[in-house]
Formats: C-alpha cells, structure tokens, sequence
C-alpha cells in the first residue's frame, strides 16, 4: 500500500492501493495529460510519436494551470475515454 500526499490537502494523506500496471499497450488508450509546465508539450509530443509508431491510440489532454490540479470534468473526462494516464512534467 502506498501513501499520496496530496499537497492541497497535507494534513490527511490517502491510502490507495497501486494500481497494477498493463502488460502490454496493445489496444489501449493512453491519455497524455499535459500539467501546463514549460516544455511539458515537448516530452508529450515526443512521447505520443513513440506511441503512434508502436500503433498505440493517444489522447490528449491539457490542464488549465499548472498551481492547481485538474479540474473535475476534465478528470471525469480522462477516465471516461482512457485506459491509463502519462503526466509530462517539464521545465
């Protein structure tokens, strides 16, 4: 069991039980959530290449602002038309 920090919220850390990771790609949906950091389009973009070549399905996805977490319909939005989530993080 891993322990998430939430940096909103410090004072009551969630226990959430990781999720186990696909073996394989193949007939997924990746989505690739852009936090709205500098250059964070430049690893997704890169990233989503890679996937394309392999014929892996890529959805994209960009939060608003990069000092708070996604919003709710965007999150409900990822998992409804997702199977996994990529977070670029750049500078």
């Amino acid at each position: 069991m891993k322990v998430v920090l939430d940096p909103t919220a410090e004072r009551s850390p969630s226990s959430r039980e990781r999720l186990a990771r696909p073996e394989q790609l193949a007939g997924l949906t990746v989505g690739l959530l852009d936090i709205s950091k500098p250059r964070g389009d430049v690893f997704l973009d890169r990233l989503e290449s890679l996937l394309s070549q392999r014929g892996v399905s890529v959805k994209r996805y960009m939060k608003p602002t990069v000092a708070k977490p996604a919003p709710l319909p965007l999150r409900q939005q990822i998992v409804g038309e997702v199977d996994l989530v990529v977070e670029g993080l750049a500078d």
